[in-house]
């Protein structure tokens, strides 16, 4: 692993990154070129559209090329696959996330822009994300407050999606199937016409649930085994319903509406006499989501935009097994959530060589937890100004300035400062940014009590907590020419009054406390109570990384790719340092990709790996390292007028690593794959227009 971890880092300094690659039609030849564009249009580094290069804060691009010609249907995959930054670690209450060292509360989600809301025990629903509209997805490193208000401490994580506007009529299905009865299968219906867009959407997601190791040690033992049915990975079927509207009237004026329903429940053994690991109920998730919005140019360089968004979020227990409480197919709500957000902003070339953005924000969220007896909201209400001024003809400076107002925690300044160096194809870039997060309704109210096994779980919430604050510095270079990108980052993020959850021990006083606030509390529960616990402001957290990217187009038609980050993330609680939970310290990713056309048949094959070093668990046993290679390959045929088809094949897990350790309660872990899986794909493009679309 050690040698693997080595060569990925000594073949990214020397050559990779993230490339964006388009097809282009040649009216005068059936035959297309390709071109890898090594400088895309982003928007969430400065908030505002420009080129790669031309961003003061470096962005990664994770273009729908890239993800498609690697057979990614999921946004994990997407992540994981693609970003050795991110580690993702599944289970039935969502998905865990980690950026950079940090976890889900400190990576700040956006759907063009918007926050997106909903989380099960703070991690994310990842499942609501609608692959199939997924144009670019955008990864900002470090703090983000300036620009993006509370969350954005650890990274943003912005997902554009598609509106096509070069047809009049389209119909995209999309389906990927392979072992473990895993399938995701997609619909789009694209109308365009005479400045007005439909666009609609069905996916649908499924997995079953799996084990690599069907054996769990006996409570209380660590050579005594059992049998379990306990998954390793559990299963899920979910639905995703979207429906936007755009018009466009003029050149100056743009507006949109849309939606989006999300249904998903979990698929776990159902609780059995003769084997311990069923359950008695499934996870149900639902989510509406419906936002309109607008922008309005007055010039190239003057424009004024307007969003309103409402986001609801719940999910709770589904019975399938009937108890003495509740019958088969009784549902029991767990929490649920809604966010309502309206923002305003105004981006101006006042000079020239300049732009200046001002943006107002109002948001308010809900919380309803019946396990955790809460009925909060709260509000935020937030004013930005971001200036960003070439003083020369190759520098560049970037400041800006948030000021929040939270209904509990009071006001909040968070400032940013860029300073860029240009010339020609080298960008130099050092970057001071601060970062806040409120913390969330459940940290400050919760009164959380149930049992799990005959054991009692007990959480309380403090009002009295302090938002967190973050300080983050990074120093760049970069080289960056049609074929070649080359990026290195250091950087260092340190994040104060971390909120973390105290174990406190019991003892007669706080027994006797606990049983008059939960009296629903049994005896026999109160007997086997050894500790409960409380939110906290206690810990600090260090970060401290180095990201190398290289791209490069070697000839043509092929291209390589590498991306290595050493990341140092520890937490320091009273005077002890202690690495952060579930930390990685080396990661890489690599990919090489082919592609060759004869006529109406091209190839694209592409080989990636994702490597790492072994995963940090503060009280379990530190999970292994692993290096986890794919091959995709995808055929596309387009010489039929109106129909395009896109077969594609590979091997997930190529050379069958698996983490096959027996399950207990000291063990955690970092691989999630099944093993070796045939991947088998079909996408069918039809344009009612008649001509040829992208081949995307």
């Amino acid at each position: 692993m050690k040698k693997q971890i080595f060569v990925a880092s000594l073949l990214t300094f020397c050559l990779s990154g993230q490339a964006q690659i388009h097809q282009t039609d040649n009216s005068d030849s059936a035959q297309v070129k390709r071109t890898y564009n090594l400088n895309p249009i982003v928007v969430t580094g400065s908030g505002h559209h420009q080129r790669l290069k031309s961003t003061a804060t470096p962005v990664h691009v994770l273009s729908a090329q890239e993800i498609s010609e690697q057979g990614i249907t999921t946004f994990d995959e997407a992540l994981t696959r693609m970003m050795p930054q991110a580690s993702m670690a599944p289970n039935s209450m969502g998905t865990f996330l980690r950026l950079n060292g940090l976890g889900n509360k400190y990576i700040l989600i956006l759907m063009n822009g918007q926050k997106l809301s909903g989380d099960i025990s703070n991690n994310v629903d990842l499942n609501r994300i609608n692959m199939a509209r997924v144009k670019r997805i955008e990864i900002l490193d470090g703090a983000a407050s300036s620009l993006y208000g509370s969350d954005a401490i650890g990274g943003v994580i912005n997902i554009i999606t598609d509106q096509p506007t070069n047809s009049v009529c389209s119909v995209t299905n999309t389906t990927k199937v392979s072992g473990h009865g895993i399938l995701t299968e997609s619909i789009n219906l694209d109308i365009y016409k005479n400045g007005f867009g439909s666009y609609t959407s069905f996916a649908h997601d499924r997995a079953d649930s799996y084990q690599n190791n069907n054996l769990e040690f006996v409570k209380g033992s660590d050579t005594e085994t059992q049998q379990t049915i306990a998954p390793f990975f559990t299963g899920y079927r979910s639905n995703i319903v979207g429906q936007k509207f755009t018009y466009a009237p003029n050149r100056h004026l743009a507006l949109n509406a849309g939606m989006d329903y999300y249904y998903k429940i979990t698929n776990r053994p159902e609780t059995r006499e003769d084997i311990t690991g069923g359950t008695d109920y499934e996870m149900r998730y639902k989510g509406l989501r419906w936002n309109i919005g607008g922008i309005y140019k007055f010039t190239a360089k003057n424009s004024l935009q307007a969003n309103f968004t409402v986001d609801r979020f719940r999910y709770g227990k589904e019975y399938d097994v009937a108890t003495k409480k509740y019958a088969v197919g009784d549902y029991v709500q767990s929490k649920k959530q809604r966010t309502m957000e309206g923002e305003m902003k105004a981006i101006l070339g006042l000079v020239e060589g300049s732009t200046t953005i001002l943006g107002a924000n109002y948001r308010k969220d809900y919380l309803t937890a019946t396990s955790g007896d809460i009925h909060q909201h709260a509000y935020t209400l937030a004013a930005y100004a971001q200036h960003e001024h070439r003083l020369l003809r190759d520098l560049t400076v970037t400041v800006g300035l948030r000021y929040t107002h939270h209904e509990t925690f009071g006001n909040q300044f968070s400032p940013k400062a860029v300073l860029m160096y240009a010339p020609g194809n080298f960008r130099f870039r050092a970057t001071y940014s601060q970062g806040f997060r409120a913390p969330g309704l459940d940290e400050i109210y919760y009164r959380y009590f149930s049992v799990n096994r005959g054991k009692a779980q007990i959480i309380f919430g403090n009002p009295d907590l302090k938002a967190e604050r973050s300080h983050y510095v990074s120093l760049n270079a970069e080289y960056r020419s049609d074929l070649l990108a080359v990026s290195v980052t250091g950087f260092l993020n340190r994040i104060n009054d971390m909120v973390v959850r105290q174990d406190i021990p019991v003892d007669g006083t706080s027994l006797e406390m606990l049983r008059q606030e939960f009296p629903e509390m049994t005896d026999d529960q109160a007997g086997k109570l050894e500790r409960y616990s409380r939110y906290q402001n206690s810990d600090l957290g260090d970060v401290k990384g180095l990201q190398m990217n290289v791209s490069a187009n070697l000839f043509q038609g092929f291209n390589l790719s590498a991306n290595y980050v050493y990341t140092y993330a520890r937490t320091k609680s009273d005077e002890e340092w202690t690495m952060m939970e579930r930390s990685i310290r080396h990661a890489a990713t690599i990919a090489a990709n082919y592609h060759h056309r004869w006529g109406h048949y091209s190839l694209h094959v592409n080989l990636n790996g994702k490597l790492q070093s072994k995963t940090y668990y503060t009280t379990y046993e530190d999970a292994p390292g692993f290096g986890v290679w794919n091959l995709h390959t995808v055929h596309t045929f387009d010489g039929l007028k109106r129909i395009i088809l896109q077969p594609s094949i590979g091997v997930d897990n190529i050379f069958d690593r698996v983490d096959c350790r027996i399950d207990s309660a000291n063990r955690k872990y970092a691989l999630y794959t099944p093993g070796r899986m045939l991947v088998v794909g079909l996408k069918v493009k039809f344009n009612a227009s008649g001509t040829r679309g992208s081949r995307r």
